[in-house]
Order: C-alpha cells, then structure tokens, then sequence
C-alpha cells in the first residue's frame, strides 16, 4: 500500500478483514441457516406475528426480536439476528448520521426474508460505509461525531470508524462461526440418518 495516510489505513483496516476473512465466508449462505435457531429462545428476524421477543421490529413482513432493556442473560441471537445488527446498527445507522442515508432504526427497517436478500444489504451498507469513510479525507476524522453518537459524541470521527471496525469484525466473525457450527451439526445428522 503507497497511501500511507490515517484515512487509508483506517479504511484497510477494515478492507483487509472483508476481502481476506470476512465476506467470502457468507457465500453460499442458505436461508436454513440464516434462520437456524441452534438453542431454544433464540432471537431472530422471523415473520411479523410469529415471535415472542418483547419487542418485534420492522417495517415489512419481517421484524426482528430484542428487549429494552436487554434481559441478562441476554438470548442467544441467530445468523439473521446478527446480520441484521450489523446492517442496521452498525452501519445503516451510521450511514444515515454521517453519510446521507435515508434515516433508518430498527423499527422502522425492511428486515430480510431471504439470506440472499441480507447478502444484499450488507454488501449496499458497506459499499456506503465504505465510501463514506474515504469521503472524510484526513480532515473529517478529526471533526466530533456529533449527537447521533451518544457517548462518541465528542470523540472524532476516527474514534467511531475504528469502533464500526471492531463491531463488523467482531460479529461477522460470530456469523463464520455460526456457519461452522451449523454445518458440523447438520453433516453428523446427515450421517446419523444413512
């Protein structure tokens, strides 16, 4: 890499894990795992009326289950939980505050029916992240996030570009190992039936 400003580096920061570790291991992701409850009480995104999380939000015919406040111990969330954490509060959101996204909130955000359709989501997120990101220059990461950011508020813009960062890597790694999980436990079944 020749571009060795805070921007670039922040931005491969994050680059390095999506190219490298991160989106090619949500290939091929089918709709029996995005929504594959591994435990009991599972929280998902499932079709409007059919849950019993506290709360079910969304726009469209798939809301996503949480609580305000978070039980402790929290439920166990699956792959379309967080994906849709990501998408939503970790990007979207952030997008709307910084980069001119449409505003978007959990409740009032088009869940995903289908593991491809959230694909879809995803990767339209991170390109606006993404490009927002590089669009602050050296300049921008030094300005205030502002009041959208809560207690990153007064922290510079650089502060949360490294906190998404650690949130996009951190979760899409728990999809991976999610994925792992569900294709060990469903091959021993497979293998148990033959």
């Amino acid at each position: 890499m020749t571009d060795q400003t805070w921007n670039a580096l922040l931005r491969d920061q994050l680059d390095w894990h999506w190219a490298q570790q991160l989106r090619d291991r949500l290939k091929g992701l089918t709709d029996d795992e995005y929504f594959w409850e591994p435990v009991p009480g599972c929280w998902n995104v499932r079709q409007r009326g059919t849950g019993t999380a506290p709360v079910q939000a969304g726009s469209g015919a798939m809301v996503i289950d949480f609580a305000m406040p978070q039980p402790e111990p929290a439920p166990f969330t699956t792959i379309a939980w967080r994906l849709a954490h990501v998408i939503v509060g970790v990007l979207a959101m952030r997008n709307a505050a910084h980069f001119g996204r449409a505003p978007a909130d959990y409740q009032s955000f088009g869940y995903a029916a289908t593991a491809d359709e959230a694909l879809a989501q995803l990767d339209a997120e991170y390109a606006t992240w993404r490009a927002g990101v590089e669009s602050l220059g050296e300049a921008g990461l030094s300005r205030p996030c502002g009041d959208a950011e809560g207690p990153y508020a007064e922290l510079p813009l650089a502060a949360l570009v490294l906190h998404i960062n650690r949130e996009v890597i951190h979760h899409l790694s728990e999809v991976s190992l999610l994925r792992d999980l569900y294709l060990h436990t469903h091959n021993e079944a497979r293998q148990e039936a033959s």
